[in-house]
């Protein structure tokens, strides 16, 4: 077998393989024998079927059979041959294949960037927030679960800002009825701000029997471009206007979540344990962004397209099943590869810097960490060991945790050289989410890990 290798460009590499004409021929006629004493046609005995026959009839399929598995084995001795890591499937051109003589094939594919680690990591600089859960953060957080399990009772008065209305609106523009603009006894939460500027505040006031036409401009960045910017009116008519009850701080509210006694001291208690959680993961997740933000602004790193490709189509699937998954009738393969490249890049990036910090650092995964992050998330669950028992019970959803265990065990072994500050900030400022630019894309298995844990 002779090999000629060619840098293409950038990963991308050529193999040029020709294989001798005496090992396939020598290999299709081992075949044809072997099936000249099995083959049964019609006006032959078993095994008496003339060797001219079998190749008239079979010859084609097991050339076409032996190329196929030459192609693959001679390939993969190729590279073992020229020490080459390729990054997904090659592109296989065969050339004009002529019997009896030596038959080459060209195979392109890209390989692994060769990755050049830093001998420490001090460029990088990380801040580390520094919060506490105080009774103030606790009360707040309580206010917040009461609002979100707040009823609606209807009242005989004028709507105000908070109240629920129950009303038909008619949306025109240049007086002409538009797309969406209308509806029959929809409700709304005035203040909620689900409506236009404006739209919201000029039903405050009114009683239920009530019209009004509401004059009103759609914004200038309105995602609907017919819309954006254009002068409109909404003939609204109100049905009923209904006033928000918060529920009472009582066993029965106490019991929603997991309580079921103690009373007051016990669920401020719970309420505290859960934003105590819930704190140290935005700072957990805060601390591995700015690492892995600093791991890829020092190294510069080429990434295999192939790679990429894989990236967006996965990523593609998770946008999918975020809109109701297969349920949702969307093709993924819709969705504009362009959405998901930048991000693509640098979870591929990402991936192979992680990897390499595994490799030459020599980091195996503790599992002792690995259990202490299961039973840290079943603690959120009314019952802990049955989502304890779950992950166990299934090797491919305790991989993710073992790979996010892994991911933070990499950020340890930076931090330890990394340039590490510390900001004292307010529990709110703690767990604020960071701008989407900001956020980790090195895996979505943390995520993962978390829905899996609710579907237990």
């Amino acid at each position: 077998m002779q090999v000629e290798l060619e840098t293409a460009s950038g990963l991308e590499r050529r193999l040029t393989i020709t294989i001798p004409s005496e090992k396939i021929e020598g290999e299709i006629n081992k075949r044809l024998q072997d099936l000249s004493r099995r083959v049964r046609l019609d006006g032959f005995r078993p095994g008496k079927v003339p060797m001219k026959v079998v190749k008239r009839r079979y010859g084609a399929g097991a050339r076409q059979e032996v190329l196929g598995e030459m192609m693959q084995a001679s390939f993969i001795e190729a590279i073992g041959q020229e020490k080459l890591n390729p990054a997904g499937a090659p592109s296989v051109e065969p050339k004009a294949e002529e019997e009896g003589k030596d038959f080459s094939f060209v195979a392109t594919f890209e390989v692994y960037p060769e990755i050049k680690l830093s001998d420490d990591f001090s460029g990088i600089e990380v801040e580390r927030p520094i919060a506490d859960v105080s009774d103030a953060d606790v009360d707040e957080m309580i206010s917040t679960l009461r609002q979100q399990s707040k009823a609606f009772e209807d009242v005989e008065r004028a709507a105000a800002e908070g109240d629920q209305v129950t009303f038909d609106y008619k949306g025109t523009l240049d007086g002409e009825a538009f797309d969406g603009g209308s509806a029959e006894n929809a409700k709304l939460e005035l203040g909620s701000g689900r409506m236009i500027p404006g739209f919201e505040d000029g039903l405050v006031g009114l009683s239920a029997g009530e019209e009004k036409v509401l004059e009103l401009t759609f914004p200038e960045d309105y995602h609907a471009k017919e819309l954006a910017g254009k002068a409109v009116e909404f003939a609204c008519k109100l049905h009923q206007v209904s006033e928000a009850k918060l529920p009472e701080l009582d066993d029965s509210f106490f019991e929603r979540f997991g309580v079921k006694e103690g009373g007051l001291d016990a669920f401020r208690s719970e309420v505290s344990k859960n934003m105590d959680r819930e704190l140290r993961q935005a700072v957990k997740g805060k601390i591995k962004n700015q690492v892995m933000e600093g791991l890829l602004n020092t190294h510069e790193l080429e990434v295999p397209s192939a790679l990429v490709a894989q990236e967006i189509d996965r990523m593609r699937e998770q946008a999918v099943q975020s809109w109701g998954g297969a349920q949702s009738g969307f093709d993924p393969k819709q969705l504009p590869a362009e959405l998901f490249e930048a991000d693509a890049k640098k979870r591929v990036a990402l991936g192979l810097l992680v990897g390499e910090v595994v490799k030459q650092r020599e980091v195996k995964v503790d599992d002792d960490r690995v259990r202490v992050m299961v039973e840290e998330m079943a603690s959120a669950y009314q019952e802990p060991q049955h989502v304890i028992d779950w992950y166990y019970n299934n090797e491919q959803q305790l991989s993710q945790v073992k790979y996010v265990v892994l991911e933070e065990q990499v950020v340890d072994t930076i931090l330890e050289s990394a340039k590490v500050s510390e900001k004292s900030c307010s529990y709110q400022d703690a767990i604020k989410p960071e701008a989407p630019e900001q956020q980790d894309v090195a895996s979505t298995e943390a995520d993962e890990a978390d829905k899996n844990a609710e579907q237990a």
